[in-house]
């Protein structure tokens, strides 16, 4: 690396901040083993590849072309400290080219509790902070070329050093300096992007300049909705209603392009711009000169690229354009600026930060911040209350306790030792270690969760092996944990944070089936459950067990750059059941099977096609002949006339069997011929084109779409036949590319009728011809796997599913966003992940505090837009029985009996202490006791 800045090189522990390689330098030179980069032994291809099937949730989120200019940039990081740490892991995970992490300081005992890839070892040796976490930052990403520079970054410096960056990033920089740093970047033709953020104990700050002229594609990141039409009005403006009034979910000024439009087909193929007039319909202009309208139609949403121009640090600083969180404290966010606009000057004019606990410190601070506060009062016309709460913010900043000297003194610094002390001694039971709970249990250790020496303890559970696409988001496993446990891999990793750390982990699913395991007593020994889970069915159910054995839970979750957290206590909120979201609609059967209208419906179709072609067909043929082990056997019953379940579909799949490559591919062009051909043809025979229904309209409109039949000859199979291959045992491997040259119609396909006389003769036929084997009777049944790309599933189904589109005229989807549906992938990016376990940690340290209701927050956030919302958590409901007497979720009556307890006495129990009569007695869905049920009577005696 070349001496920047300096001119001469420098040597020792002081190394420059390193020049990007030149043009044609040799790869091998430039990326070591170790430090990240392209692996030279690989060719460029299978790297990409390998790159992108690690990322694959991730290119559901940015989509390819945000991923290859990604994957062109280099960036600059300065500032290793904790927040520096977390933001180089998700650039590394993110997948630029090359990241340069820059830092001056060494690591210290206040490091270990902020950053996680500092250890003990490094204090001993004093080594510089990027040295340090380099190989660590590095592990997360070989495509990652990382870089670390130890040279002072001073107002001195020449910053031409950075040109050779697409975006510089700054922390624990002085204010002077970011501004300096920030004028040079904007002026930079493009401009180089520049962000800045400091974190000073739960406040942070975050500035973003991307120049004056910052086009954004797509300012939502959500997929173009698709809209069925039902009408559009001859009139100015034309009015379009949604078809079966489902609601459009578009916006004033949004544009949307048509397509298939009968009658106003002057439509097709033009964009407008809409103005919604209710939520199931909209407005494009005036459209009373077309011809009327007809039936059809969808209007598909375009995206249209939009402008931002970014202001510079110096201007913002005085003239602040704040993100508002907490709708319920809109004066926050102005209010944190003041404080720490004071910080920043404190530094400056001391050289140093205000000391925790000091007095005089304090004062001075005061001073500085009303400085700062009437100047940005006469600019906005505050009054003195802001003041007042700056003044109590910073109040709150400096009393608090004196270092220790251990690794806790940061959090010490943010919470007191009492509430570290409770941390400590928490047992918390953390159910999945998949993106969330990875990042998670890094928050445990730093926070000292479970580290008490007479209490404490972390559970975690995860049934799940890691796969390779887990890497680039799930920051604890590398490369060689493939195929390894994660809980057990994630709690090893996890202790290389914080090896005092006591942890216990398992690899069950928290489920009934598991209560013995995850029994009352297990969750009664727990002070707070915390979920890290992907789906809705496991949340609901460990929060039944939550609200039965009276523990609080904390659940997040993230769906692209959306994420959500809520926190559930005892007696103060409701509960996660409480409230449903509701059901996702399922496609109808007869929209499968007969009517498809979109992709989603036929990628469904061919996913389903697979499921039964390779898995369950093959799973009834083997339970058929677990059953009746011999051929010979089911001969002999079918003469004598006995009825034997699924037989004739065995005979029929017996006679098909394909013994070679030939036969693979005959079968292949006969299901092509059947699904789509003939299929089509037997539906427009059925319901011709000019169909009409009773009230005189057409019977294929919108959103039914006629089927036409597929020729061969015009569509080549390329991958279908691998489905047939699929059925062979021994040739699973093959890998097949068809043409229509080999797919000819066979002229002897073994076609079965379901009479019993041509079954008895296909048997008898496969048995007289010597070929009754063992291995003849047994297939084997394929699970679907979207993970892996070399098994053609997704191919099938993707190939499948293009077909069948084309046979409906319905536009086909590649194999990229076929996977997505199919393998119902949910797209993830590993900052929403890291921003979510942040803020579930803030409220793990509110539960163990032991804060009133008011204090809790529930939160939802999407960084595409951005926006953060917090709320206060729902007030648990409330039911009255009558005056005096009421209940809640959380509350439990309890009787206390002897051992000749009666049901009569426990009714009698329940009369006498809580003044009510039961009327009945049930125990879940069981009915003890019901005095119009027969014999009920008399069971009042038993005990």
């Amino acid at each position: 690396s070349s001496a920047v800045p300096g001119g001469a090189a420098n040597s020792g522990s002081e190394r420059p901040l390193p020049l990007l390689p030149k043009q044609g330098a040799c790869v091998s030179c430039l990326w070591k083993p170790g430090v990240g980069g392209m692996n030279p032994g690989l060719p460029a291809e299978q790297q990409v590849i390998d790159l992108f099937c690690c990322s694959l949730r991730q290119r559901y989120v940015l989509g390819d072309t945000a991923m290859q200019k990604m994957a062109q940039s280099h960036v600059f990081l300065s500032g290793i400290g904790g927040l520096g740490v977390e933001i180089a892991k998700n650039i590394i995970l993110a997948g630029v080219k090359a990241l340069t992490v820059h830092d001056t300081k060494q690591c210290t005992k206040w490091d270990l509790g902020i950053n996680f890839f500092i250890h003990e070892d490094d204090i001993l040796s004093q080594r510089n902070r990027a040295e340090a976490t380099l190989h660590r930052i590095a592990e997360l990403n070989p495509y990652v070329h990382v870089a670390a520079s130890t040279v002072p970054l001073e107002e001195n410096t020449d910053l031409s050093f950075l040109k050779q960056y697409q975006c510089v990033i700054l922390t624990e920089v002085s204010l002077s300096l970011q501004k300096k740093i920030n004028d040079f970047c904007h002026a930079q033709q493009p401009p180089i992007k520049f962000i800045s953020a400091d974190v000073y104990g739960i406040c942070s700050r975050l500035f973003c300049d991307f120049g004056d002229e910052f086009e954004v594609l797509d300012t939502t990141g959500e997929e173009p909705k698709e809209i069925f039409i039902s009408n559009i009005t001859q009139s100015n403006p034309g009015i379009v209603t949604c078809l079966e009034n489902r609601p459009h979910r578009l916006e004033t000024g949004q544009f949307l392009t048509f397509r298939e439009v009968n009658g106003m087909s002057c439509l097709n193929g033009s964009t407008h711009q809409i103005t919604v007039v209710s939520p199931y319909s909209f407005s494009i202009g005036d459209t009373s000169d077309m011809e009327p309208y007809l039936h059809g139609g969808i209007a598909v949403q375009v995206k249209t690229p939009k402008m931002f121009y970014f202001e510079r640090l110096e201007k913002q600083l005085t003239n602040p354009l704040c993100l508002v969180a907490d709708f319920s404290k809109p004066e926050a966010p102005l209010q944190i600026h003041v404080a720490m606009l004071a910080l920043n000057h404190f530094q400056e004019n001391f050289g140093r930060m205000p000391n925790i606990g000091c007095l005089q410190d304090a004062e001075e601070m005061l001073k500085i911040a009303m400085s700062v506060s009437k100047t940005l009062e006469n600019k906005f016309g505050n009054n003195d209350t802001s003041m007042i709460n700056v003044s109590l913010l910073l109040f709150c900043f400096f009393f608090l306790p004196l270092r220790r000297g251990d690794r806790y003194d940061a959090l010490r610094a943010c919470i007191g030792d009492p509430l570290c002390q409770k941390l400590h001694n928490l047992n918390v039971f953390l159910v999945g270690c998949g993106a969330i709970g990875c990042e998670m249990l890094k928050n445990f250790a730093l926070l000292g969760v479970g580290t008490g020496q007479d209490k404490g303890l972390v559970t975690i559970t995860d049934p799940d092996l890691i796969e390779k696409s887990n890497l680039n988001r799930q920051f604890l496993f590398r490369p060689h944990h493939i195929q390894k446990p994660k809980s057990y891999t994630a709690a090893e990793a996890t202790l290389n944070i914080n090896p005092y750390l006591k942890i216990d982990s398992y690899i069950n699913k928290v489920c009934p089936a598991t209560e013995n395991t995850y029994s009352d007593e297990f969750y009664t020994k727990q002070d707070v459950i915390v979920t890290a889970l992907d789906n809705v069915e496991a949340r609901r159910y460990i929060d039944s067990r939550c609200v039965a054995n009276l523990r609080p839970l904390i659940d997040s979750g993230t769906m692209g750059t959306k994420g959500h957290t809520e926190v559930i206590v005892p007696h103060l909120t409701e509960s996660y059941n409480s409230h449903r979201d509701p059901p996702e609609e399922e496609i109808p059967f007869c929209t499968l099977k007969s009517f498809p209208a979109a992709i989603e419906h036929t990628i469904q179709w061919a996913r389903d096609k697979f499921e039964s072609s390779f898995s369950h067909k093959p799973s009834l043929f083997n339970k058929f002949w677990q059953t009746y082990p011999s051929a010979e056997e089911v001969l002999q019953r079918i003469k004598s006339g006995e009825s034997l379940e699924g037989c004739f579909h065995v005979i029929k799949t017996l006679s098909r069997r394909p013994r070679s490559w030939t036969q693979c591919v005959e079968l292949a062009r006969v299901k092509f011929e059947k699904y789509f051909s003939h299929k089509a043809l037997q539906l427009l025979h059925s319901f011709p084109l000019d169909t009409r229904l009773k009230d005189g309209s057409l019977f294929w409109q919108s959103p039914k779409r006629p089927p036409f039949p597929v020729n061969i000859l015009m569509h080549p199979i390329k991958l279908t036949p691998y489905s047939c291959i699929l059925l062979l045992k021994h040739c699973t491997h093959l890998q097949v590319v068809q043409t229509d040259e080999t797919a000819r119609k066979p002229d002897h396909i073994p076609v079965s009728s379901e009479d019993e006389r041509n079954a008895i003769f296909q048997l008898e036929k496969f048995i007289l011809s010597n070929e009754a084997l063992e291995n003849d009777l047994q297939m084997k049944p394929i699970s679907f796997e979207k993970d892996d790309d070399t098994n053609g599933h997704i191919d099938f189904i993707t190939a499948a599913s293009n077909l069948r589109a084309k046979m409906y005229n319905i536009e086909p989807a590649d194999r990229f966003k076929t996977k997505r549906i199919a393998g119902k992938i949910i797209p993830a990016i590993a900052t929403a992940t890291a921003a979510v376990s942040g803020l579930v940690a803030l409220e793990l340290i509110k539960v163990v505090g032991g804060y009133p209701a008011d204090a809790y927050k529930n939160c939802f956030l999407n960084l595409a837009i951005p926006i953060m919302v917090f709320t206060e958590t729902a007030e648990v409901r409330r039911t009255e029985i009558r005056n005096g007497i009421s209940f809640t979720i959380w509350d439990r009556w309890t009787i206390y009996g002897k051992e000749d307890f009666t049901l009569l006495d426990f009714i009698n129990a329940v009369r006498e202490k809580y003044g009510i009569e039961p009327t009945m007695v049930v125990q879940g869905v069981k009915m003890l006791y019901v005095p119009v049920m027969p014999g009920h009577i008399k069971r009042l005696k038993l005990t």
